[in-house]
């Protein structure tokens, strides 16, 4: 074992929150300094593998992370998408786990489950379990990189296939605008660049994989020496180093892998093209100018220039494209920094019929704005408060620090450049932003790209010739087929020690349940809250009840609306002022509204959380109810009306809603309006609605480094000035829809995908029989890859990238359902497994299926107070469903008396397929006939489930 260094990171100088308008040039007059801290030590294995090890004793789990230096960009012309059908070929299985291994152990230690991803140059395996399992995991990690190579045959390489062409399907050419990024890189990277061609692949390169290819790109980059693990959590330094010496230690060294060498492209002209795109009902522009690497000085200044004009009112883009030419909403700039190059990317999705010369010409008057008024120091101040609470936010969990420290090691020599990192975001001045503008941008050439719906090629710009694109065919058919049962033979590869053996558990973790405080005010308002001093953030929502529940019959989207307008200024600030007094604070604070409430909730930092907080106060109390801002929210609100009828999933989830609740129940409503309901909304509907926002039916959850007396002091203005006053929240009664059978089937002509969403209405959260069901769903679509659903229609049959099943109550009752994204030339296939698995599922139930689930149920305890988020969840319940504080406990002990016979009796109950609804939305020509072969009621249908001509043959 090498040499071990061990760092103390992050005792930096953080920015403070400046105030007024008064600045010293003397940089170190605007820092204030901070105790955060994270330590680590890193160090290297005889066989070049690097550990880096983060301790975290806060709370009984540890996050595990394999991180290999090694992404598209190490592809070859031709097998281009490998580097990520190599990552999902790593989880299927390894000599001594064993085949869906890592799955299986993940569901009986109770871990995160088993995630993967990979990008241009770094693929990452990882996942988060209670601390007693480490050991396992260090096991089950040696056994990837050192023991997998020869389990992977024909049958395992052609099944894996259809899952990744079914992702690419799903995220890539089955949804709006899914092939941007494509037509992009296609034209701004040479073709002999690596990042020419897209992570996912193509489908011709990924179905020309050859198992060759695959044990020649695991023996060249799957190496010790070109891999990186870290370790984060609670656990015995000495212990872990043991085991990672005994797992690790004897897996041989590869090759010497050299870096590839920084190249940033060069246009020598700008490019225009254009896309009729088949799932688009809006056009949208694409600006890409090329960019240096990540962790350059000049990636910095980009960030903040990205931010500057684009995000927030004042905003140069926002104000030329939105408020005053009306061409788009919410323009989006963004700096994107790989290894070997970084890219500057504008995107305007533009409102309806409008033509993108017009976006274009409104993009460079803001550029124009930019370069004749600069920006301030106020507004550089605001933005780097903002990448302060965002770097915090990224260390909030074990993972997440585990995450940031490999990142540094890989791409910048050293987990130590956290330090670096945050030293430059800090010390990027104007001087910085104004001249990576003009070296970037002004006047530079880029590539352009204009997705336009279908038929409306005008919309491009008028220079933009026809983007080269490959559509995948529809046959019936036409995928090869595989067994997939067919076991591996091979010898085993030789060790020291016998790896079959798995390693026992470590000392049983104690659940650590959150010190919750909490308080009723005299005015109604109750506070729930945990002090916790993790990061140095608090976390906070306040959710008032009602929300779409209490909107009138014809005002359908008026409380999303509502929502909106909250955060658009007060009666004393501005838009822009507002958005400027929470970014110099490092506050972000959102409203949304959703079936059963409206919530306000965000993040700050704790050192400024008094004054978050009377913000906070003044966005509830003082709202600005600006008209010119109503109106453009407004119009927002229809064009996101207008891009959800082109996307399958958001069609499948709203036309699910109304089969199952009936297509004028309140719950079957569109939480954005229809068109028509929003067209008719006015200012004083919006007022209206504003009066139902009462401290009687609201609660405040927190979650940071605050106690409750800090908070009564900081939230005193809406103790003394938000007055109690009754307001009803009608609960909706809620019949069975009888029309048990049906299927509903939705056209997206050439949909290369079908959107499956089965169910009905089963329970609320606080049935008691909702968290047995939960239980008994696990193993059937609840658990992830260890379900039954996910090991046929993914891991047998290759139909689809995903598939799950889930009880969706609340404090009403929520439906059972089964949602997946499948190949469209399987959609009949699919539907008909899916009833059949149900069928026989109760009865298949058996005590080792109880023994896993239990055991899941049990130990993933450990990892639910492990985020901000998630404790913020478990506050949210004890306040929504009346629940004790310590109800996890009492939980636990229902999760450890459920009997076998139980869960039986549950699936019957639940698992039922005689009870299920469907609803299909896909290509009509090639499937409809299919489906309707199976036997079941089939009615063509529109998006509100109006029944449709049949198609004519």
């Amino acid at each position: 074992m090498k040499k071990t260094k061990v760092y103390l990171l992050l005792s930096f100088l953080a920015l403070a929150a400046c105030k007024g308008n008064d600045h010293n040039s003397d940089q170190e007059s605007q820092q204030t300094e901070t105790d955060f801290s994270v330590a680590f030590e890193e160090y290297k294995l005889d066989n070049g593998l690097t550990v880096i090890l983060h301790k975290d004793t806060s709370d009984p789990v540890v996050g595990v992370a394999l991180t290999a230096h090694v992404g598209s960009a190490r592809e070859k012309e031709g097998r281009t998408g490998f580097a990520h059908l190599f990552e999902h070929l790593l989880f299927l299985e390894s000599e001594n786990l064993g085949k869906g291994g890592l799955d299986q152990l993940s569901a009986r230690v109770g871990g995160s489950g088993a995630n993967g991803s990979t990008n241009r140059d770094r693929t990452n395996y990882f996942q988060t379990v209670p601390s007693d399992a480490l050991e396992k995991m260090i096991w089950a990690e040696a056994d990837k990189l050192g023991y997998f190579i020869n389990t992977v045959t024909e049958p395992v390489l052609a099944k894996e296939k259809q899952v990744v062409k079914n992702e690419k399907r799903q995220s890539y050419d089955n949804r709006p605008y899914g092939h941007q990024r494509y037509v992009t890189h296609k034209n701004l990277y040479p073709a002999d660049h690596p990042y020419n061609w897209q992570v996912i692949g193509s489908l011709e390169d990924l179905q020309n994989a050859t198992l060759q290819d695959v044990k020649d790109f695991y023996n060249r980059w799957y190496v010790p020496n070109n891999v990186t693990l870290t370790i984060a959590g609670d656990f015995d330094t000495a212990q872990t180093k043991e085991w990672i010496e005994k797992y690790f230690g004897e897996i041989p060294r590869g090759e010497d892998v050299e870096d590839l060498p920084v190249r940033i492209p060069q246009l020598a002209e700008s490019k225009s093209l254009y896309y009729e795109d088949n799932f688009a009902r809006l056009p949208q522009l694409t600006m890409t100018w090329p960019a240096p690497p990540e962790y350059t000085k000049d990636s910095y200044a980009l960030e903040v220039l990205a931010d500057y004009l684009s995000n927030g009112k004042k905003a140069p883009l926002n104000k030329i494209l939105t408020d005053e030419m009306q061409l788009a909403n919410n323009p989006s700039l963004r700096y994107g920094g790989s290894e070997l190059a970084g890219e500057f990317t504008l995107s305007v999705r533009a409102n309806p019929g409008v033509d993108l010369d017009s976006v274009k010409a409104g993009v460079y008057k803001a550029f124009d704005d930019f370069e004749n008024a600069g920006m301030s120091q106020d507004d550089l101040d605001r933005i780097k408060a903002k990448q302060e609470t965002r770097f915090y936010n990224s260390l909030s969990s074990v993972l997440g620090k585990g995450f940031q420290l490999a990142q540094y090691q890989i791409f910048a020599g050293d987990p130590g450049y956290i330090n670096e990192d945050i030293k430059q975001i800090q010390n990027v001045t104007i001087e910085d932003v104004n001249r990576v503008y003009e070296q970037y941008v002004q006047n530079k050439n880029f590539v352009a790209t204009s997705f336009v719906p279908k038929g409306d090629k005008d919309l491009a710009l008028s220079d933009a010739t026809e983007a080269e694109v490959v559509e995948e065919q529809i046959v019936n058919g036409a995928e090869e087929s595989f067994d997939p049962s067919l076991a591996a033979d091979y010898e085993r590869t030789p060790s020291s020690f016998d790896r079959s053996i798995e390693p026992p558990y470590g000392a049983s973790p104690q659940l650590k349940v959150p010190e919750v405080w909490s308080e009723a005010l005299d005015n109604g308002l109750h506070i729930y809250g945990d002090t916790s001093d993790e990061v140095p953030l608090v976390n906070f929502s306040l959710s008032v009840k009602g929300g779409q529940l209490i909107e009138p019959k014809d005002q359908s989207g008026v409380a999303y609306l509502t929502a909106n307008l909250l955060t658009k200024g007060t009666q004393d600030k501005t838009i822009a002022a507002l958005e400027e007094a929470l970014d110099l604070l490092g506050a972000s604070v959102y409203a949304y509204a959703g079936q059963e409430a409206l919530t306000l909730s965000g993040s700050t930092l704790a050192r400024n959380f008094d004054e978050t907080m009377q913000i906070v106060a003044e966005i509830l109390l003082q709202p600005r109810w600006d008209k010119a801002e109503f109106e453009l929210q407004k119009k927002e609100l229809l064009t996101r009306l207008e891009q959800q009828k082109a996307d399958p999933g958001s069609i499948a989830n709203l036309a699910f809603s109304k089969a199952i609740y009936g297509t004028d129940h309140q719950l079957a409503k569109n939480i954005l309006g229809t068109t028509e309901s929003v067209e008719a909304l006015t200012l004083e509907d919006v007022k209206a609605f504003y009066n139902n926002l009462v401290p009687n039916l609201s609660d405040l959850e927190l979650v940071g480094a605050v106690d409750l007396d800090q908070v009564k002091d900081a939230i005193a203005p809406l103790a003394t000035n938000w007055k109690a006053k009754d307001v009803e929240v009608p609960m909706p009664s809620i019949e069975a829809n009888l029309d048990r059978g049906k299927i509903y089937f939705i056209d997206i002509p050439d949909a290369k995908q079908s959107q499956l969403r089965f169910g009905y209405v089963a329970l609320a959260a606080t049935d008691p029989e909702f968290l047995p069901a939960q239980m008994m769903n696990y193993r059937l679509g609840g658990g992830g890859f260890a379900s039954e659903l996910t090991q046929i229609l993914r891991e047998t049959k290759g139909y689809t990238y995903g598939v799950r099943s889930r009880f969706e109550g609340s404090q009403l009752p929520g439906p059972f359902l089964v949602t997946s994204g499948v190949r469209s030339n399987v959609t009949a296939e699919s539907t008909e497994l899916v009833r059949d698995i149900m069928s026989s599922y109760a009865q298949d139930l058996s005590a080792e299926d109880l023994e896993l689930t239990k055991g899941y149920f049990i130990k993933s305890g450990a990892r639910s107070f492990e985020t901000p988020r998630a404790k913020l969840n478990y506050l949210s319940e004890i306040a929504t469903l009346n629940y004790e504080p310590d109800y996890i406990l009492k939980q636990q002990e229902t999760i450890k008396s459920i009997e076998l016979d139980e869960l039986k009796a549950l699936g019957e109950k639940y698992a039922d397929p005689s009870k299920l609804i469907y609803v299909i939305v896909g290509d009509a020509k090639t499937q409809l006939k299919k489906v309707q072969d199976l036997g079941l009621d089939v009615e063509l249908v529109d998006q509100n489930l109006e029944p449709q001509k049949p198609l004519k043959k």
